[in-house]
């Protein structure tokens, strides 16, 4: 099965508790807090590696944590950092955040993008010390990871992109210049999904051909498998225009050509600009010769750069055409390396994430939202005195109590911060 869309549910990890603590040992009178430090909780990344080809793996855990930091100890020993949890995705993935705008295109080989960041470990007590208070009772909670929904979208990334209408014979000319094994058969979609092939003609030369889902007229509409095929040739190097030479293929040889540009540039226009070939396939079928003859005139004008005669069944004409793509994609590797600077790179800062505060009344609750002040509360141990105390103390500096005041509130109603709820009381 190919799987080249696909939700995920993300979450880093969460933060280690700091710790109170004080120093007990015989002879060490006065030894003071030495309440360590929660550790950080680990991180979550995608990474492109190429041993995947779809996401089939992740269909069946669409739910993705990192660990959680270790909680401080005495003695200042601090709590270990979580474990980042690290998901190969296919070369090719475009990461997308719950509004549809993209976080990062996964293009290169081992390129990694951090989609859900741990949360940092709570403070012991032993850094709340100074010097009016000697002997703080007060540690800190560690801050949840973040967590977000995030949408993966393959587009293949291949040197050669098989390019054609339902039984033109892509899959056969696949499982005869690789070793891959596609379902071959001669009803239309027999290819269903986007099959991959290594082939290697030369000595220490090799490329990789994608043999893409048949194309119907109307496919840039979203007729016939649509732009779930049409989406996957935008990330070929060259193209192979594979066309019936069957005196009874529905398109014949002449209109097959037309209509596959004409579909995959209504689709994206920037494909008219990429290099193609076209190959006539099937001719060892009679009346396949005319055909050919017929398909050249066609194209001699037109944006190919070569047009071969091939059958893929018998093997006739392979040779030439595994000699020229074999050195014409060596050439385009070395033209897309100059160019690759241009491929544009998308960077993600969750530091933008960071929302200003706000309080919306709903009859006696009263919903206190933004980053600075829910990590407060999220950090801050209400069962501690000390810990509750310099929470209302932030309130009170920051102006939570005073616009609260303004907006209304009367003791025994409820103010809800990030998981947190309290009564309120002058």
């Amino acid at each position: 099965m190919f799987v080249d869309e696909i939700d995920l549910l993300v979450r880093g990890g969460r933060g280690g508790n700091g710790v109170v603590s004080f120093h007990r040992e015989k002879y060490v009178p006065h030894g003071g807090p030495d309440g360590g430090d929660g550790g950080d909780g680990g991180s979550l990344f995608l990474q492109a590696d190429s041993a995947k080809q779809s996401f089939l793996d992740l269909k069946h855990q669409k739910q993705f944590k990192a660990a959680d930091g270790e909680h401080g100890r005495g003695n200042n020993c601090h709590g270990r950092k979580g474990t980042d949890l690290i998901i190969p995705v296919p070369p090719g993935t475009i990461v997308r955040d719950e509004k549809g705008s993209v976080i990062s295109d996964l293009i290169i080989e081992g390129q990694i993008v951090r989609v859900a960041r741990g949360g940092k470990g709570g403070k012991g007590n032993a850094r709340f010390t100074s010097s009016r208070n000697r002997a703080p009772r007060v540690a800190e909670r560690g801050l949840p990871g973040t967590e977000r929904k995030i949408s993966l979208e393959l587009k293949l990334i291949a040197q050669v992109g098989l390019v054609g209408f339902p039984n033109a014979g892509k899959s056969t000319l696949l499982s005869k210049i690789s070793s891959a094994q596609p379902k071959i058969a001669s009803y239309p979609f027999t290819t269903i999904a986007p099959n991959l092939g290594v082939v290697e003609y030369a000595e220490g030369k090799r490329f990789i051909v994608a043999d893409l889902p048949g194309l119907t007229e109307g496919a840039h509409k979203g007729i016939g498998l649509g732009h779930r095929f049409l989406k996957h040739v935008e990330r070929n190097l060259l193209l192979l225009f594979l066309i019936d030479l069957s005196p009874d293929a529905e398109p014949l040889s002449t209109r097959a050509y037309d209509l596959l540009l004409e579909e995959m540039i209504n689709f994206n226009p920037e494909i008219q600009h990429y290099p193609h070939l076209v190959v006539g396939n099937k001719l060892d079928l009679p009346g396949a010769g005319e055909q050919m003859k017929s398909l050249q005139n066609a194209v001699s004008t037109g944006q190919a750069e070569k047009v071969f005669a091939i059958s893929a069944l018998s093997g006739e004409g392979l040779d030439d055409l595994l000699s020229y793509l074999t050195d014409r994609v060596e050439a385009l590797v070395e033209e897309n390396k100059e160019t690759s600077s241009k491929i544009p790179v998308y960077s993600y800062n969750e530091d933008n994430d960071h929302h200003p505060m706000q309080i919306t009344k709903k009859d006696n609750l009263f919903i206190v939202t933004g980053t600075e002040i829910e990590q407060r509360a999220a950090k801050t141990d209400f069962e501690s005195e000390e810990g509750l105390r310099r929470f209302q103390k932030y309130c009170r500096i920051n102006g939570v109590e005073a616009e609260l005041r303004k907006m209304g509130i009367k003791e025994g109603d409820t103010v809800c911060i990030g998981e947190e709820e309290f009564l309120y009381y002058e």
